[in-house]
């Protein structure tokens, strides 16, 4: 790609990444033209579709989501640790581009879409934090990847609503709670309150 047309391309992505944090998932191609000070035929040679331009621009973030998750499993945090860690991390970037965990959620069943690839590999890697967490006894061993997936895509739905995030929070320790075992829970507590200690 010519440095012109990648310079182009940035311009755009970086335009969209705002227009979506600020209105979320939903906001139009058209707009974003407009934002970009563009005609929409020049977005639309970038990227055909929505569904491109989403790629395009959480490529990045999913990335570095799955690059932490192979980190943590790498590290000496005990894995339960890891797991709710990433967990977190997922959930604060999800709310950031409000509403996208609708079009992740369907990317998953839709192998056709731009945004398959890069969910599946993300939702691997949590898998991935789950079972090493379930072989350490400190995960419930009935729930798996999936079910992690869609934990995330619950909480960051939660923070998306103005009458429920100041709850959100609690909430994330609730369902914290809720994937640990007992051991886990009291791994994990043990390490909030020495931390807290510090």
């Amino acid at each position: 790609m010519r440095a012109d047309a990648r310079k182009n391309r940035d311009h755009l992505l970086a335009v969209a990444g705002t227009a979506i944090t600020e209105q979320g998932i939903d906001v139009s191609m058209r707009d974003i033209a407009r934002r970009a000070d563009v005609g929409l035929a020049t977005l639309l040679r970038h990227f055909p579709t929505r569904e491109a331009l989403l790629e395009a621009l959480l490529r990045t973030s999913f990335d570095e989501l799955t690059a932490k998750a192979g980190e943590l499993a790498e590290g000496s945090n005990p894995p339960e640790d890891a797991l709710v860690s990433w967990v977190r991390d997922c959930v604060a970037w999800t709310t950031e581009f409000r509403g996208v965990t609708v079009p992740m959620a369907a990317a998953i069943a839709d192998s056709e879409s731009a945004l398959h690839a890069s969910c599946v590999t993300l939702r691997a890697a949590g898998a991935r934090l789950l079972a090493r967490a379930q072989a350490a006894g400190t995960a419930r061993s009935d729930i798996d990847g999936d079910d992690v997936f869609a934990l995330i895509a619950m909480l960051a739905w939660l923070g998306d609503q103005p009458s429920l995030a100041p709850r959100a929070d609690h909430l994330f320790d609730v369902v914290a709670s809720a994937i640990l075992t007992s051991t886990g829970n009291s791994v994990a507590q043990g390490e909030r309150s020495a931390r807290t200690r510090g």
